[in-house]
Order: structure tokens, then C-alpha cells, then sequence
């Protein structure tokens, strides 16, 4: 009997971009454009997100620049980004808005070198259910007649195949956040 992989495969898929999403969201050192993707303020009725509704632009290493397209949006977007609390300052110009990164601490790094630990960990242990239900699926067919012993054997390694190579992608995207953190 052949098993279909298929929906192992979208869930490992679904949680290698969970975690991407959230290590994006880890702030380092330098000014990046995707940690504003999560903040999303009310803006006519509705929350938009920044992008949206104005461009943002790298200034320098440290600094974002925000110019909305519509300028009585300014304080709807500035008020959003320090309710978010990233530990970033706001000035506001005739233009638009500056986003400021400070320098990080030693403190701060190891901080958040921890968080994306925590990040890559929980992500492992949603690996690990989808690898526990695709083990029970296997197990149902073979109860129920579909399969013998040798062909369960042989795609329960595969299930495992599948979950290690998730494994070292999580893992990739940790190492690569630590080290971008770090410097």
C-alpha cells in the first residue's frame, strides 16, 4: 500500500514558515523593513498593515524611514509602532517617520539569542506531533488490514526521513538568527 505524504509534507511546509515568520520578527542590531509586518494599526476603521498603507525604506543600518501615502495617517502609525513595544524609538518629520534601533546590550543579544531558542523549540515540538499523527495513521492502516509488517516498517522510516530533514531546516534558521543577533 502506498501512504500519501502529501500532508506531512504541507505541515512540516506550514511550520519551517511559522518559524521564519517569527525569527523576522526577533529584532537584531540592524533595521529591518519585515519587523513592522506584524504591527497593524487602525486606520480608517480597520487594522491595515504599515506596508499597506505607506512605503517603508531602509536609512541606514539603525534606522527605517516611514512615509505614508496618506499624512493624517502619521500618528495612527507612530502610536501603533510604540504600542508594539519593540524597543525601538519614533520621531516624526514633516516626511514621515524614522523607527530608530538602538544599539543592543550583551544582555539584550543573550536575550533574545534565548527567544529564538524558544522560537525553534516549539516549532520542533509541532514537528514532532505531525510525526506522531502521520505514526498513528500508519498504524490504523496497518490494524486494518492495508499493509504488512515490512511496508510499515519501511514508511514509518520515511515519516522519520521527512521529520529529520524539517529538523536541520529549523535548526538552519536558529543558527542563522543566532549568528545575525550576535554580531
Amino acid at each position: 500500500m502506498a501512504y500519501d505524504f502529501s500532508t506531512l509534507k504541507a505541515n512540516i511546509q506550514e511550520t519551517e514558515e511559522w518559524l521564519q515568520r517569527e525569527m523576522s520578527n526577533i529584532r537584531t542590531g540592524r533595521a529591518t523593513p519585515t519587523l513592522l509586518d506584524s504591527i497593524k494599526p487602525e486606520i480608517y476603521g480597520s487594522r491595515t498593515p504599515i506596508p499597506s498603507v505607506a512605503s517603508v525604506t531602509i536609512e541606514d543600518a539603525r534606522t527605517l524611514r516611514i512615509v505614508p501615502w496618506d499624512k493624517s495617517i502619521t500618528k495612527d502609525i507612530e502610536r501603533a509602532i510604540n504600542d508594539a513595544d519593540l524597543g525601538v524609538s519614533v520621531a516624526v518629520d514633516d516626511g514621515g517617520l524614522r523607527v530608530i534601533f538602538p544599539m543592543l546590550t550583551a544582555e539584550r543579544r543573550t536575550l533574545l539569542q534565548k527567544l529564538a531558542g524558544e522560537k525553534s523549540e516549539q516549532a520542533k515540538v509541532t514537528l514532532r506531533g505531525h510525526r506522531t499523527d502521520a505514526l498513528k495513521e500508519l498504524d490504523a492502516a496497518e490494524k486494518e488490514g492495508g499493509m504488512g509488517t515490512d511496508d510499515l516498517k519501511r514508511l514509518k522510516e520515511e515519516v522519520q526521513k521527512f521529520i529529520d530533514k524539517g529538523v536541520e531546516t529549523l535548526e538552519a534558521q536558529m543558527k542563522r538568527k543566532q549568528d545575525e543577533i550576535a554580531l
